[in-house]
């Protein structure tokens, strides 16, 4: 007998083995209708395998989160065939399903065009008209590389000789279609349905490195209906407007070039935003009791072998261009090598290690605006979104066991504040546990997660779990904020660390006067300065709030007569800490209102002959055809009110 556990905590009892699908058809005629797929315990599978032992079960339908990636990956297949029958001789590899929708790498002599898409498009929907059922088998690998090879797909045939011996190898067969896959996918082509877009095609190497032969890679999307993807297009065609890169080179604030790849210059428009937002943070950070620090960019391998970075982040570091170093490192001589750091968290234990710490100085919170480099593969690289050179908002909380709940909570409500003040007063928060690869042992990884839980429980956060995305050394909770457009961005992380100052020997005394390690807590907001000016930028459409925007106000004239006026309104709003233009052109008043909000200027101040007698203004906002004429001493008092930082 095999019982059957469900969701709403009621058994069904089989006496053989029971497919997803069938056990969907005893619940329910409108269920077996609406499965997709099912979870025994835990694993995702198909419908049409059967479940043999007692389980946890869960029928997955396009209400459930698990849907929307199976739905993608489905696509993939999909795609692939299409391609496969309109254009004969096309070799397949891989197709995944992405965060956004899916993509499939093709070997194609001819390169694809817009035109190729509509028809691909068609093939598809033929494909799915056909509701050709997806069937699962197993084989071995003689088989399947024998069958590659007949049907001159050398890309899987080479890759079929890399899987571990003894791995079961299962294929996915839809038609007389069919490719190498561990699936799962659902029971039809049928239950994919049309609401999928082809979007765009790219370069791509076979197994991602550039030595071997050039791929394409066709992108596409898809939904559970027309209405979900037509938001979705929606959204990218606003996402296209608020395109952080083109919206920072209208206004001035940064550049990027190859001689740099991936690093960023930023003109004094965009460095005044920057100190803005630093300025900011560093106010917050003192008020919530860190201790600002910094330390050094070049530091000798062996604190990050020390540390564990060195195993884990090696390919990514920039080293020293010293001669002699670099061939000590390659004849492994012991020679004295230095790594841009990639990271800040070794380097704030070494301050820690200074000096005897008492339980008395706990918790210890060291901040730092720490510059960072990590070598990015360069098609990850996207504008100051995704960098090389980058500064991180870092900072680590040295503490005692009993002591992660407190400092999780205040941080929580600093994070809280300081989103709300940057714009975002929404966001969700994952929970990352261990990852496959990791440092600690599974003790040490249960005590760390606990603490966490317990902690987020304490603070009143609701948690969503991102499985075995944690940080190497420990947990972490993902704050993700959501943009103006219904976008999600992770930014600040708190992840809690056994391990760093094991590693690093971080020790305080006790008590009890003997020595304990502390627990080391990672924590971010920003996440990194770079980063996030790109996501203000696209949320703010570059119209920033008045206390945030590089240049707050121009005060343009509208005859010559007032330039000398111009200049004295300038100096009174400067004297009060606003950030101020004077626009003296010999241009018309409406060519320069018309320039400067394109530019995104919050605040244009008009000045003409009456307002040099009166001593007035006349102040027209970002956005608004309706202007206010205000005595300057009034005009001043105002704005500096409301140019004031959130405090």
């Amino acid at each position: 007998m095999i019982n059957i556990s469900l969701p709403d905590g009621s058994v069904r009892s089989f006496e053989r083995p029971v497919t997803g699908a069938e056990l969907a058809a005893a619940i329910g005629a409108g269920l077996a209708k609406a499965a997709l797929a099912v979870r025994v315990d835990g694993e995702l599978r198909d419908l049409s395998r059967p479940i043999d032992r007692d389980a946890k079960v869960a029928i997955v339908t396009a209400r459930d989160a698990d849907a929307l990636e199976l739905l993608r990956h489905d696509a993939a297949h999909v795609l692939a065939q299409a391609v496969q029958e309109l254009f004969p001789g096309t070799q397949i590899t891989f197709g995944p399903a992405t965060e956004s929708g899916f993509y499939y790498d093709f070997a194609r002599a001819e390169p694809f065009t817009p035109e190729d898409f509509e028809k691909i498009e068609a093939r598809m929907a033929e494909i799915v008209d056909r509701d050709l059922p997806i069937e699962r088998e197993v084989w071995d690998r003689a088989r399947l590389k024998k069958y590659f090879l007949e049907h001159g797909e050398t890309f899987k045939a080479e890759w079929s000789d890399e899987l571990p011996a003894g791995e079961e190898i299962s294929i996915y067969r839809q038609g007389a279609w069919l490719d190498m896959c561990k699936g799962p996918h659902l029971p039809s082509t049928g239950k994919l349905g049309k609401a999928f877009k082809l979007m765009k095609v790219s370069g791509a190497y076979w197994r991602g490195d550039a030595r071997n032969a050039q791929l394409q890679r066709v992108y596409g999307t898809v939904f559970f209906d027309r209405k979900q993807l037509d938001a979705y297009l929606t959204q990218l065609e606003e996402a296209e407007k608020r395109d952080h890169r083109r919206i920072g080179k209208e206004m001035g604030l940064f550049h990027q070039q190859e001689e740099a790849a991936g690093m960023v210059f930023w003109h004094p428009k965009g460095w005044a935003l920057w100190r803005v937002l630093e300025t900011y943070l560093r106010h917050r950070l003192d008020e919530a009791g860190y201790f600002e620090v910094k330390t050094p960019q070049l530091v000798d391998r062996r604190l990050w072998e020390a540390s564990g970075h060195w195993e884990k982040f090696r390919e990514n570091m920039y080293l020293s261009e010293n001669e002699e170093g670099l061939r000590g490192f390659m004849d492994n001589q012991g020679e004295r090598i230095f790594a841009l750091k990639p990271m800040n968290c070794p380097c704030h234990v070494q301050i820690f290690n200074q000096g005897l710490k008492s339980y008395r100085d706990l918790p210890l919170r060291l901040a730092e605006f720490g510059s960072c480099h990590r070598f990015e593969p360069s098609g990850a690289l996207h504008g100051i979104m995704r960098v090389r050179a980058f500064t991180q908002d870092d900072a680590h909380i040295f503490c005692t066991e009993a002591q992660i709940t407190d400092e999780t909570i205040r941080f929580c409500e600093l994070l809280r504040r300081i989103y709300r003040d940057m714009g975002f007063p929404d966001f969700f928060v994952k929970f990352s546990d261990r990852p496959p690869v990791r440092a600690g042992s599974d003790a040490v990884w249960d005590q760390a997660e606990k603490a966490l839980k317990d902690a987020s429980a304490a603070a009143g956060i609701e948690l969503h779990l991102n499985p075995g995305e944690g940080a190497f050394y420990g947990p972490k909770l993902e704050f993700v904020l959501r943009d103006a457009i219904g976008r999600d961005w992770q930014c600040g992380t708190l992840q809690v660390d056994f391990v760093l100052p094991e590693r690093l020997d971080a020790s305080f005394i006790g008590e009890d006067g003997q020595r304990h390690r502390p627990v080391m807590l990672h924590r971010a907001i920003f996440g990194s300065f770079e980063r996030f000016i790109g996501i203000l930028i696209e949320n703010y459409i570059g119209r920033f709030p008045l206390w945030m925007a590089p240049t707050q106000a121009v005060v343009c004239t509208i005859v010559s007569d007032a330039d000398g006026y111009a200049g004295e309104v300038a100096a009174a709003l400067t004297a009060a800490g606003l950030r101020v233009e004077i626009d003296r052109r010999n241009e018309k008043i409406n060519y320069k209102v018309r320039e400067h909000s394109l530019a995104k200027t919050p605040v244009l101040i008009a000045v003409g002959k009456r307002d040099v007698e009166g001593r007035t203004v006349a102040i027209r906002r970002l956005g608004s055809d309706k202007q206010e004429t205000l005595a300057l001493t009034e005009a001043v008092h105002r704005l500096s009110e409301q140019a004031r930082p959130p405090q």
